[in-house]
């Protein structure tokens, strides 16, 4: 599982974060002081921090500056109410790898999460099979060719990742915000009925009834479960 460091003081944001990361599947400990942080950056060893810059013992640029000692690759996302031009590149220099300013949306913190994992080689993608079977779905993630009662399904490029996403991870809610940092990026102007559209397109294609899809099913308000046939 990817463990995720967050070094923030405010409960709220702390509890906040911690919560919705702990739904996107993500191990997670949180951590109030700039101290504490660092000690558990070498006791805990996570994939990924998010830094906050005014903590209330240590300066939070001093923290990064201290994790890119000991970790020169640990993937650090700075999030801040520091949102001047300087406060960024500041924080760039000293070797963070993205940088978000509060207030913040919640679907683009968590696009940006998956994002900064998967360019540091630790998107879900990266360690599953290269052929998945189903029942009578077969995936062929090198090839890009999906295959259903032995007949192959013409899928777009956009609706195989999009699939393969949702494959990846059998019978677990996907969240929109999931879906649109792997299959989109988070850089892109997606919005998320976009992927709402392209769920039902690839339904379609798979012969999955629209009206009562039982392949790929819909979790309200949250995302999507793939529920492949035995």
């Amino acid at each position: 599982m990817v463990r995720v460091l967050v070094i923030e003081d405010n409960a709220d944001i702390a509890d906040g974060l911690a919560e919705n990361l702990v739904i996107e599947g993500y191990e997670v400990r949180v951590e109030r002081t700039g101290r504490d942080g660092l000690i558990a950056t070498q006791s805990w060893d996570p994939n990924l921090v998010i830094l906050d810059l005014m903590l209330p013992d240590i300066d939070g640029y001093a923290v990064l500056k201290s994790v890119r000692t000991g970790h020169a690759t640990m993937p650090v996302l700075i999030l801040s109410a520091r949102d001047q031009e300087l406060d960024r590149l500041k924080g760039f220099r000293l070797g963070a790898d993205d940088y978000m300013v509060k207030p913040f949306g919640l679907l683009e913190l968590l696009a940006r999460v998956a994002a900064v994992l998967r360019r540091s080689g630790l998107g879900v993608l990266s360690t599953r099979e290269d052929d998945l079977r189903f029942g009578n779905l077969r995936i062929q993630r090198k090839a890009r060719r999906v295959y259903r009662d032995g007949r192959e399904i013409a899928l777009r490029a956009r609706a195989f990742d999009l699939l393969l996403a949702l494959a990846d991870r059998p019978d677990e809610v996907v969240t929109r915000a999931t879906l649109l940092a792997e299959v989109w990026g988070y850089g892109e102007d997606v919005e998320t009925r976009t992927v709402d559209w392209h769920i039902s397109e690839l339904r379609r294609a798979l012969g999955d009834d629209p009206v009562r899809p039982v392949l790929i099913q819909t979790v309200r308000s949250v995302g999507y479960r793939f529920v492949p046939a035995d």
